[in-house]
């Protein structure tokens, strides 16, 4: 199986998608350039009065709970419900969930109420949602025991949507069909917010490609790819930040050909 990165890639600059974004306050203007420098154009409409009509408008909506209050929540169903009605991808940024009781809450009430096409977290965020007894590291991840291929099946299936767990090696599944990206780079763990960018990047792809297992991984590659090319750049976390936005807009069809680390781990036909 060929994935066709650039012809994703491609898609998003052509198409310039409206993501919109209630997010991560701590990462929020990191997460809006990213979307911006991939060629799409991001919104950060939080307000519960508005946020159902910004996902009208939109072609994908991401929730990412990094810095959650009751309230926010709140409006994250509004705007969940508008874009379930209106037919465009929901990703959910389970961010913390292992560390307190009320994340793990909130998401399962996100889970429940809500269709969410797409759950991304790291490795014990995901685990914590699959129902793993997992502790998160604050927003940091622990190590888990089991399979992780086999809980992004597990909950793919479960929740009928498909599962992304970064790290190393970044597993996708829907549950038949299970893909590893292997791009990146140590440099990405030394600064907050390239979790919650790859997030919005995966938001991105989804909103141009109906397979969302494919989006996520194209999404993904492309950010780490960008990422590996800024780390031979940079001269620390600060340089490597800057240099990462550059290598995204300057991405071209014949370094991501090259580069690209996409493996098929399963496939079910």
């Amino acid at each position: 199986m060929k994935i066709d990165v650039y012809g994703l890639l491609e898609k998003v600059r052509e198409k310039k998608p409206v993501v919109h974004h209630l997010t991560n306050w701590v990462t929020i203007y990191d997460c809006a350039n990213i979307v911006k420098v991939f060629g799409a154009s991001p919104v950060m409409a939080h307000a519960k009065e508005e946020v159902a009509d910004m996902a009208k408008i939109a072609s994908a909506l991401v929730l990412n709970i990094g810095t959650l209050t009751v309230d926010f929540i709140f409006a994250m169903k509004i705007a969940a419900k508008s874009a379930n009605e209106k037919g465009i991808p929901v990703i959910l940024d389970v961010c913390g969930a292992g560390a307190t009781k009320l994340r793990d809450e909130k998401c399962f009430e996100l889970l429940d109420e809500v269709k969410i096409n797409i759950i991304k977290g790291n490795s014990s965020e995901v685990a914590r949602i699959a129902g793993e007894n997992v502790q998160t590291k604050g927003v940091d991840a622990v190590a888990v025991e089991k399979n992780l291929i086999e809980i992004a099946e597990g909950l793919a299936k479960k929740r009928n949507c498909t599962v992304v767990i970064t790290g190393k090696e970044d597993i996708i599944s829907d549950g038949k069909k299970t893909l590893l990206v292997k791009n990146g780079c140590e440099m990405m763990s030394n600064i907050v917010g390239t979790g919650c960018m790859a997030t919005s990047v995966i938001g991105t792809f989804a909103a141009v490609g109906s397979d969302l297992v494919v989006a996520a991984a194209a999404g993904l590659c492309c950010f780490e790819i960008a990422a590996e090319i800024a780390a031979k750049l940079s001269n620390g976390p600060g340089t490597f930040k800057e240099a990462i936005y550059d290598a995204v807009f300057h991405l071209d069809k014949k370094t991501i050909e090259k580069m690209q680390k996409i493996d098929i781990a399963r496939e079910i036909v």
